[in-house]
């Protein structure tokens, strides 16, 4: 018995592919085993299918909100992968600094230098600095 919508779970999985790239998406998954399984499903249903799944708001501004939140409650290593789908989402380097600018007047200047930190990793990883 499934513990969540197909349909959610289809569409979800097609807008996580298309933001974090099908192949992290694709290990994630497969990684799942029967203990964590449960919740990687649930996660792509409701997550990425209900949260990401209407067309309300595009997926740069969606990008762009989840980098200020996840940036603001300081969760690095998610940070630096939603960084990684906000520029497949089309979010450009300016962007990526202003938003950490924010985190940093609202959350405190140490947060701010650890996005940017980790937006450095990215942008050098990916040939953008």
């Amino acid at each position: 018995m499934s513990l969540f919508d197909e349909d959610l779970f289809e569409k979800g999985l097609a807008r996580r592919k298309s933001t974090l790239g099908a192949e992290y998406v694709e290990r994630n998954l497969a990684a799942a085993d029967e203990f964590t399984r449960p919740f990687q499903e649930a996660m792509t249903a409701w997550c990425w299918g209900f949260g990401w799944g209407d067309e309300v708001i595009d997926a740069k501004t969606r990008s762009m909100m989840n980098l200020s939140m996840i940036g603001a409650l300081g969760k690095m290593h998610e940070w630096e992968i939603h960084l990684n789908g906000a520029l497949n989402n089309g979010v450009s380097k300016e962007e990526i600094r202003a938003i950490i600018h924010v985190v940093g007047i609202y959350c405190g200047v140490p947060q701010s230098l650890e996005c940017f930190r980790v937006a450095r990793k990215v942008l050098e990883e990916r040939g953008l600095l």
